[in-house]
């Protein structure tokens, strides 16, 4: 079974596995770096890693054009259940057998305000375990954090890391966290979207790749990997 993730710029990922559509952060409008529109992707899941503008993005209305579950922390999918959008609340630690494969919240250094100033609760990372049996950890918005050490431990295929710095992690962090993570391989993402997190991905690509056993796959906006 092959796991297609495309960058869609920011932080907005598409995820095809096992037949399902999954898109995480669905930040597409007002985004500068997004490759496509929130009307041109279709989604069965969405996945919001906390409450902030440029990551809940076009989620209420992608879910109500598609119909897709919303999988967020608890604070977050209740929100989303408020608008008349079905949702499914997890939270920070905590696993569920989904359609599409073991998903498990996971820490994150960040806020997770929602748009109108709601509680957003805490902000997360996703673990997914596909039914192949592929380890996708996608940190989204975080600060370094020892406990990526344990993440690593579950053996990991593909880790998305912010780069961007101020925001997120920035380069020198985004590296210490690919020696403890130890995943096949990394997609830098969340930077370059505006100056205030401009980064060059290609320089840090060679930092990774000189320093770890890790492989570094650098994407434009738009662009694919298959797992």
């Amino acid at each position: 079974m092959t796991n297609k993730l495309t960058w869609y710029g920011h932080a907005t990922l598409g995820l095809e596995t096992g037949g399902y559509k999954l898109i995480i952060d669905p930040f597409f409008s007002d985004n500068p770096s997004a490759s496509t529109s929130a009307d041109s992707v279709e989604a069965d899941f969405i996945l919001i890693s906390h409450g902030h503008g440029d990551h809940v993005g076009d989620g209420v209305a992608l879910a109500k054009r598609t119909g897709a579950t919303v999988i967020s922390v608890n604070e977050i999918a209740v929100w989303f259940g408020n608008q008349g959008v079905k949702s499914h609340g997890q939270h920070l630690g905590g696993g569920f057998k989904h359609p599409f494969g073991y998903l498990k919240l996971t820490l994150a250094l960040h806020g997770s305000a929602l748009p109108d100033g709601s509680n957003g609760g805490n902000p997360c990372g996703f673990l997914l375990t596909t039914n192949d049996g592929k380890k996708i950890y996608m940190a989204q918005d975080t600060g370094l954090f020892g406990d990526m050490k344990l993440i690593g431990e579950e053996g990991i295929d593909l880790a998305l890391l912010p780069i961007g710095d101020n925001f997120t992690m920035g380069p020198d962090d985004a590296l210490r966290a690919v020696k403890m993570l130890q995943p096949k391989v990394v997609i830098p993402i969340h930077y370059n979207t505006w100056g205030l997190i401009a980064q060059d991905p290609n320089a840090w690509a060679e930092r990774v790749q000189k320093e770890t056993n890790t492989k570094v796959v650098v994407l434009k906006p738009g662009e694919s990997y298959s797992v």
